[in-house]
């Protein structure tokens, strides 16, 4: 007898039916073994704070965590001068009453590390730079460097570069894009690096949205949740940007840390076109048209908002907040103390738009318009103006005033933001 010769169509359909097998056990070991690594009951932020074991009671290695805080970054914010690099500037700031918040920033980081501190070395800078924070939180630290009563540059370059030779893990510090400059020419590419934003103007995509955010991402990447990518270090000239001209250079990158929704993108400049510049002046047509009688509008800085300035022929400074009453402008370049005294007792309203790339509509640039100055106006008082394309090319509106009870609040809020004439949406804050 001569044996069965299958058809062709028969073996065709045998081997695709094989080959689907095999890939979908593939594709099951594949699944299964990602599930092993990426098991919720390792990750860092889960784990017992006592002992720090993993859930099959291994202990996870310790990882080594570079800290400097500039104790002046962010000064010049309230007080209106836009930065503090430099002792001119940061000695006029403490004139004019200016308070240190890096500290509280840099505190605010670490309790959020409290949770699994004991597989966490931290090797700080002296005194203000990182030990006094520190010890506030009750961490055990190395100590870098020697305790200064002013600091500057150049000891946070020569503590980067002790951290460098130490070999961290991470360096976090604590500062603007003054301090971020500082850290790069020093670490360049050798070290990951990631910022707590403190200063001023934070043009630089190397910070973390908020110092809780800073941690999450902190406690990610150590424990091999996170890539690297190569950030962009930008600065502006202060001087030039006190007097109203944006001078941004790139000086560089450094490695950081990505997790998009907890690292902010470097800022961006809005556009000059014909449909970005129709649409700005339409903005301020229609909020010149729904202005109030006697109410005080504080105008934040920004192209959009020095557009209502223009069409009122009053001279809105680009990068300073301004007081308009009755379509005029009372006041320029108004710092915190200022901005409480003209409001008191007095109707207000906040007019802000968010930052190009970012998308923050109050802790960047505008921290003269602080936490006691947005709760003396209330919430239903700010209005977000943002052109259509500026709209589109944000993710989310963020905001960063220092204080984690107003900004839940705002999150909790949704806001009216113009971004035509007389077309508003209503937005919630990330």
């Amino acid at each position: 007898m001569r044996a069965a010769v299958s058809h062709p169509i028969f073996l065709q359909l045998r081997l695709l039916t094989v080959l689907a097998i095999n890939v979908l056990l593939f594709i099951f070991i594949i699944n299964f073994y990602s599930y092993l690594a990426l098991d919720k009951s390792r990750l860092v932020p889960l784990m017992s704070t006592e002992n720090h074991l993993s859930s099959n009671g291994r202990a996870l290695q310790v990882k080594t965590i570079g800290l400097i805080v500039n104790p002046v970054a962010g000064m010049g914010g309230a007080v209106g001068l836009k930065g503090t690099d430099g002792k001119a500037i940061v000695n006029r700031a403490r004139s004019l009453g200016a308070k240190p918040v890096a500290p509280a920033r840099a505190e605010a980081f670490l309790a959020e590390l409290n949770p699994v501190k004991s597989g966490i070395r931290l090797v700080v800078g002296a005194g203000s730079m990182g030990e006094d924070e520190a010890n506030s939180c009750g961490f055990t630290c190395a100590v870098l460097g020697e305790s200064k009563k002013e600091t500057s540059a150049e000891d946070t370059v020569a503590i980067a570069k002790k951290m460098v030779d130490a070999d961290v893990t991470l360096l976090v510090f604590c500062g603007g894009d003054g301090t971020a400059r500082d850290i790069q020419k020093t670490v360049n590419m050798n070290v990951p690096v990631l910022g707590v934003p403190t200063g001023v103007k934070m043009h630089s995509a190397v910070f973390a949205v908020n110092p809780q955010a800073a941690a999450r991402v902190t406690i990610s990447f150590l424990y091999g949740e996170l890539p690297l990518r190569e950030a962009e270090v930008m600065d502006v000239d202060e001087k030039a940007f006190r007097e109203g001209r944006v001078s941004a250079e790139l000086y560089g990158y450094v490695l950081t840390p990505y997790e998009p929704h907890l690292i902010q993108a470097n800022k961006l400049a809005s556009p000059m076109t014909a449909s970005e510049l129709r649409n700005q002046a339409a903005i301020a047509v229609y909020i010149i048209e729904t202005m109030k009688p006697d109410v005080i509008y504080i105008i934040g800085p920004g192209t959009t908002t020095r557009t209502i300035g223009d069409l009122l022929e009053a001279k809105k400074t680009l990068l300073g907040v301004d007081l308009f009453c009755n379509q005029k402008i009372v006041a320029s370049d108004v710092n915190e103390k200022q901005i409480l005294g003209a409001i008191e007792g007095k109707t207000a309203k906040i007019i802000v738009t968010p930052i190009g790339g970012q998308g923050f509509i109050f802790g960047r640039g505008n921290q003269q318009i602080s936490p006691e100055v947005i709760r003396h106006v209330g919430l239903d008082n700010i209005i977000v103006v943002a052109t259509e394309g500026k709209l589109r090319s944000l993710k989310t509106l963020r905001v960063d005033t220092g204080d984690p009870k107003l900004d839940d609040a705002l999150r909790s809020h949704k806001f009216k933001v113009v971004a035509d004439y007389k077309t508003e949406h209503m937005l919630r804050i990330e």
